[in-house]
């Protein structure tokens, strides 16, 4: 076997090795025979709530359980083709068993990132809020394409997306955006996306073809369950009713159905209006502002930690994070972590995982101190 090719097979063996403890294997797999006793107990659903709790424990236990098996299972068929090539001296044997081990360390190293979304409310649902930064027209637009880019990136991984309000634009676009992202570590992804993002383009609605630069800002926060208190005193509230905006047939724009709750100590401002009876928006407003003073809080606790470790920078709203140029060149730069894209739309239809595994991997290990160049 090549020195290469060795040094390939330490990195996936010793990755699988963390995989294992990070699991703490012999737990986990006491655990999911539990889980799976309990999935086949018939009072299970007498509580919905626990049972729904309880049956996604289970399933993320299974896949990441089976996803080590598995890892282990292509790396000890790898290794045996390459034995069996060497012995017949089939050489296309050989070379196709270490390109599929360099494809296994790619996947093994981004199951590791996976692994480090361990956070209290990483496997939660999450809310994504958009909103156009000044510029009229061109930001308006510029959010419409993050809500695009969102949207798609959570529909390739499965998860399902509930707008919970949209202002549109007074042309074009849009000025904000709630969405509400349901699926196995939402918000351990996509919390990592919250800050200012940058795009530079030949705008389409200047009549003189001149590059413009637009803004637009993304902020996301778990969604919480009631096993997780926050004390909200409604007398530092202001709720306000209004007409709902958008597609939505006749009822839309006929009764004061949307609902918007100011929280006055923090400034905190949550909208919804998805629903047509104001109670139910009432209610998920609600729900969201519980939310975002939830993740305020733990925003707190990482600023705290950050700060005791010089090594990791704090990325807070109003923070420029990303650069997306599509003219005179093609590049999305992160400009918390160096990672480069040079198919902007690629990134634009959703391909945001390399971005995304980087800022976990940054925020976990430490890295990238020094400052970033931004792109012109």
């Amino acid at each position: 076997m090549r020195a290469e090719t060795e040094a390939v097979v330490d990195e996936i063996k010793q990755a699988i090795s963390l995989l294992r403890r990070h699991l703490d294997w012999d737990q986990a797999i006491a655990r999911l025979d539990e889980l799976n006793a309990a999935s086949e107990d018939p009072t299970l659903w007498d509580d919905p709530t626990q049972a729904q709790k309880l049956m996604r424990e289970r399933q993320h236990l299974d896949d990441s359980i089976n996803g080590v098996r598995q890892l282990e299972a292509d790396l000890n068929d790898n290794l045996e083709l390459i034995e069996l090539g060497d012995a017949e001296g089939d050489t296309d044997v050989v070379s196709e068993a270490e390109t599929a081990l360099k494809a296994l360390r790619t996947d093994v190293q981004r199951r590791q990132i996976a692994s480090l979304l361990s956070g209290e409310a990483d496997g939660n649902d999450a809310y994504l809020e958009i909103n156009a930064g000044a510029g009229g027209t061109e930001s308006q637009d510029w959010a419409n394409m993050l809500f695009r880019m969102y949207t798609r990136w959570a529909e390739q991984h499965g998860h399902k997306v509930e707008v919970l309000e949209i202002h549109d634009g007074e042309e074009a676009g849009i000025k904000s955006a709630t969405l509400k992202i349901r699926g196995d570590n939402a918000y351990g992804w996509l919390k990592t996306e919250s800050g200012v993002h940058r795009l530079v383009r030949i705008s389409p609605y200047d009549s003189q073809a001149r590059r413009h630069t637009s803004f637009a800002s993304a902020w996301v926060y778990p969604v919480i369950d009631d096993s997780i208190e926050v004390d909200i005193a409604e007398s530092d509230c202001r709720i306000d009713t209004y007409r709902a905006s958008g597609a939505g047939g006749q009822h839309v724009n006929t009764t004061d159905s949307a609902v918007r709750i100011t929280h006055q100590p923090t400034g905190i401002v949550v909208q919804c209006q998805s629903e047509r009876s104001q109670h139910k928006n009432r209610a998920s407003a609600w729900s969201m502002l519980k939310a975002r003073l939830y993740e305020l809080e733990l925003q707190k606790r990482e600023e705290k930690a950050n700060a005791e470790a010089s090594s990791k920078t704090s990325i807070g709203w109003g923070h420029q994070i990303r650069s997306y140029v599509l003219q005179p060149y093609q590049l999305v730069k992160d400009l918390r972590t160096g990672v480069e894209s040079t198919s902007p739309q690629d990134v634009l239809n959703g391909d945001l995982d390399g971005f995304m595994e980087a800022t976990l991997a940054q925020r976990a290990f430490g890295g990238q101190a020094e400052e970033i160049a931004d792109v012109e």
